[in-house]
């Protein structure tokens, strides 16, 4: 290999490592997940509908009822089917998420 294509190599290389991330985590965090949940729960968590607000709830309480909605034990229209995509971490801090942010 000529040395300008061995130098080109490796400084693609080097570029590929300093732009990856610093550190990488396969769950989302809690706000991630859950200002995705505004769209049906209201922004901020405070919902002006029939859909149940989230914002103030206890966190112990919500990760419950994620749980339950993840293995069937709750009857949902979309919730069971919804909480089936996260791991159990991401459900707990969801429901931290929520439960961090004022009820109005």
């Amino acid at each position: 290999m000529k040395p300008t294509v061995r130098l080109l190599a490796l400084f693609i290389a080097a570029a590929a490592i300093v732009a990856a991330p610093q550190s990488f985590s396969a769950e989302a965090t809690g706000a991630t997940i859950g200002y995705t949940c505004m769209g049906c729960h209201g922004a901020g968590g405070v919902s002006h509908g029939s859909i149940v607000s989230l914002a103030g709830r206890s966190a112990d309480v919500m990760e419950q009822q994620l749980l339950a909605f993840k293995n069937d034990e709750r009857e949902g229209t979309v919730m069971n089917r919804i909480a089936k995509g996260y791991t159990d971490g991401e459900l707990k801090a969801v429901a931290q998420f929520f439960a961090n942010l004022p009820a109005r």
